[in-house]
């Protein structure tokens, strides 16, 4: 069975940083594409960030450019998100996710899906 499990989610002041780390189990993930979602409060889920299939290529939603930064290492098969500088805004519980191909989508078609990790600013 795959899962993917997030971790490293938490309470922060707003201009404080978390990582965030999400690690498959039950097969690697290390030619596919994955990504950060997240959903705040009474709203719908929203693209964060991708990587492609072996890392070569990120791409960042503009709320997050310049303070958020998706990597991955292959050799441990784990995703992670560094987020810097954070704001209110940015509360919302946060989902990693895979998808079958190598290539980067900003959209939702992912093929397996973490059950997310909250985070929160407080101002």
């Amino acid at each position: 069975q795959v899962q993917l499990v997030e971790s490293g989610g938490g309470l922060v002041q707003a201009g404080g940083s978390l990582r965030l780390s999400c690690a498959p189990s039950g097969r690697t993930f290390s030619s596919s594409a994955m990504g950060w979602f997240r959903q705040p409060p009474g709203k719908e889920r929203a693209f964060v960030a991708a990587i492609s299939g072996g890392g070569s290529t990120t791409y960042h939603a503009e709320s997050v450019r310049g303070r958020f930064a998706i990597s991955r290492d292959i050799a441990k098969n784990t995703l992670y998100l560094q987020m810097n500088s954070l704001k209110p805004e940015d509360t919302a519980v946060y989902y990693c996710a895979a998808r079958g191909g190598r290539s980067i989508s900003t959209r939702p078609e992912y093929d397996y899906w973490g059950q997310g990790t909250q985070v929160t600013v407080s101002s």
